[in-house]
């Protein structure tokens, strides 16, 4: 979050995407006054309102958008304004056909919903800075703008495109990463296997639809182009909006979710002056919870301090197969859980529920059934809520635990033609992360060549197939100074570039963890090994295993039976100072659990407060005073210690507090 361009909201931020142009103007008073019978601080607005904005080309109609804007003023309420570019019109189309997207098939899609355009069209291009620069000029200085919204969810339906033009902007990419040197992009793409070797740029396309597997670097490449090029557009409309209003932020709504992977935010984060996510629900996600947990401390890890949700669902979304209501109070555990984990602002799609057009049957904060339904007095209660916890704002998180995320590592780990298809990143990733959100563990996520990272006690490596040598290298100092390192199978086995670290795998990691595979033995869904040794009596493992060599590590788990009974699957390797643990399986839940509690103890890490079961634990810390928060999932009602003063009912706390079945208790910790 920008030092220099912060939300002027007090308190946490409370609303909705507010879309009144769906309904008659008679509404809208209506609206400002539900809201703030709710508590709402903040609307989006005009997030897909380019057809009415503009509805032909260069000639511009604010007169709708002149009058919402001075309603929600004259009601105390701020107006986070989009830049509608997520949704050009269909006289845009009809104009420039050439900036439709084409799909990997060859197939050019029409325009008839959402974010239907080539990333890398001119004309495009043009159009959305043409209408950001018409609203930035016309509402800088109105009171309502208290922060500007770039386009919505980039990528989302977009994220890559294979037109011609596409081809074009990729080659330039291109050449500005090889340096103009063809030869090296020959070298880093492995070129001289099945005939690939290029001999001019302009026989580079994308990695359209062929007949056998594509060449993973330029898999990979292409989706690192395809996030940058539409970072590239984001950028370029913040600059828009920042010369008209140097101080007012601008934001843009990222997607940390399980099933989004298009975009490396890493990468993005600097260029945002706040940072914003959509997060929703899998309804078939039996633990949820942790979910919300994870997006929330990798969007704290990205921002570097407190973001803002930008959207969420009341109850149930429309994109799902199944699309189930939120059990009583579910609804208001999410959201404050979004803000144990540093949000600062809390937002759904959307205020009122649409009656027609595609997301009809997507839940909000004024449902269907109007003000006598269960949604509309939980949005009333959940306000109170925010309000009674407006000093929380600005607080943080503080962790002794790192938790490695790269998005270059996910893309490669995921491509095509692996040892196993059956490896999903995030999943890795979470099942590392469970059992520290289930003991209470602050954890941060990091690049694994972030800098610094001597200010943790433990660093986890779930996943990380991909890594470069100075990554590599950074994680081994890292432990040579002291700290304790955990690394998870099929890591550091190929550099940036894809290619394979000769010599054994784990490749890069071979000295750092004191051991060397020379095979690999993924095993088959519903496949189980037994593991033996310091683990649960009946330990199993299953997706993974390899024939481990020890090369100065300690075996601390071994294979009990298959092809590699009495091989090491979890090793344990003093480096330096510190000490490296490899997890060359994939063990089940209780067993892994028990494993990282080892783990954590040896590096010293304990909980963050005692809690019973079922009960989340996180605490934000701030200058005056630290925030305890303790959420029950479980449902059955809990005592845990505590002194201070619970914000959400105000009462004094000495020794014990209580959270109610299903509730969530916030204390306020004196320093």
């Amino acid at each position: 979050m920008s030092t220099a361009r912060r939300l002027r909201i007090p308190g946490i931020a409370y609303g909705g995407d507010y879309n009144p142009e769906q309904w008659p103007e008679e509404t809208w008073a209506e609206d400002t006054r539900l809201m703030r019978e709710a508590g709402v601080t903040m609307v989006s607005v005009g997030i897909f309102s380019w057809a009415l904005l503009e509805p032909s080309e260069g000639e511009y109609d604010f007169s709708r958008l002149d009058r919402i804007l001075d309603l929600l003023h004259e009601n105390g309420i701020a107006a986070d304004l989009a830049t509608p570019t997520a949704c050009p019109p269909a006289w845009f189309f009809r104009a420039y056909p050439e900036a439709l997207p084409v799909d990997r098939d060859g197939r050019r899609l029409s325009y008839g919903s959402r974010q239907t355009f080539c990333p890398s069209s001119p004309a495009y291009r043009r159009a959305a800075l043409r209408i950001a620069k018409a609203l930035a000029d016309r509402y800088a200085a109105h009171p309502a703008v208290a922060m500007w919204h770039i386009h919505n969810e980039y990528g989302c339906h977009n994220a890559a495109c294979y037109c011609d033009t596409s081809a074009a902007a990729f080659r330039t990419w291109l050449r500005t990463r090889y340096e103009d040197d063809l030869d090296a992009l020959n070298r880093a793409w492995g070129t001289t296997f099945w005939s690939q070797w290029y001999y001019d740029w302009d026989e580079i396309i994308p990695p359209r639809a062929t007949g056998a597997v594509p060449n993973p670097t330029h898999q990979l490449d292409w989706r690192r182009f395809c996030s940058d090029e539409l970072l590239s557009l984001c950028t370029a409309e913040r600059d828009v909006l920042h010369r008209a209003a140097p101080d007012i932020p601008a934001t843009t709504n990222l997607m940390v979710l399980r099933t989004f992977d298009a975009l490396d935010y890493w990468r993005w984060a600097p260029e945002l002056d706040i940072l914003s996510n959509d997060h929703y629900l899998m309804s078939d996600d039996p633990e949820a919870e942790i979910d919300i947990a994870l997006s929330g401390d990798l969007m704290r890890s990205l921002a570097g301090g407190p973001w803002f949700l930008m959207e969420h669902s009341t109850g149930a979304v429309n994109w799902q197969q199944v699309n189930r209501a939120k059990r009583p109070g579910e609804m208001r555990r999410n959201a404050l859980a979004h803000v144990a984990h540093g949000a600062d602002g809390i937002a759904f799609f959307q205020w009122r529920a649409s009656k027609a057009g595609a997301e009809q049957w997507h839940s909000a904060m004024l449902p269907h059934a109007g003000t006598d339904s269960q949604i509309w007095r939980d949005v009333v209660q959940l306000g109170a809520d925010l309000r009674a916890l407006a000093e929380v704002r600005g607080s943080s998180v503080s962790a002794d635990v790192a938790i490695v995320w790269d998005w270059d590592a996910r893309w490669a780990l995921e491509l095509p033609a692996q040892p196993s298809g059956e490896l999903r990143y995030q999943d890795l990733v979470r099942d590392w992360y469970a059992p520290l959100w289930r003991a209470g563990v602050a954890v941060d996520f990091v690049r694994p060549g972030e800098p610094g990272l001597d200010r943790y006690k433990l660093v986890l490596a779930p996943s990380l197939y991909l890594v470069t040598e100075a990554a590599a290298a950074n994680l081994a100092r890292f432990t040579e100074r002291g700290g304790t390192l955990a690394i998870g199978f099929h890591s550091g086995v190929v550099d940036e570039n894809g290619h394979v670290f000769l010599g054994g795998y784990p490749g890069a990691f071979r000295d750092l963890l004191g051991v060397v595979t020379d095979e690999l033995f993924p095993l088959l869904p519903g496949e189980t090994a037994g593991l033996s040794g310091e683990v649960p009596t009946g330990a199993t493992a299953d997706l993974w295993s390899e024939r481990v060599r020890l090369t100065g590590a300690q075996t601390v788990a071994s294979y009990a039976d298959g092809p590699l009974a009495g091989h090491p699957a979890v090793t344990r390797h003093h480096h330096g100072d510190g000490t490296a643990w490899y997890l060359a399986t994939h063990p089940d839940q209780d067993t892994l659990a028990t494993l990282l509690h080892h783990v954590r103890r040896e590096a010293g890490v304990t909980p963050e407060h005692e809690a019973p079961a079922g009960i989340e634990v996180v605490r934000r810390r701030g200058t005056e005073a630290d925030y305890l928060f303790l959420i029950d999932h479980a449902g059955k009602g809990a005592e845990a210690p505590a002194d201070g003063v619970e914000l959400l009912t105000g009462t004094p706390i000495t020794g014990t507090v209580t959270i109610p079945p299903g509730g969530v208790a916030v204390v306020r910790e004196p320093r």
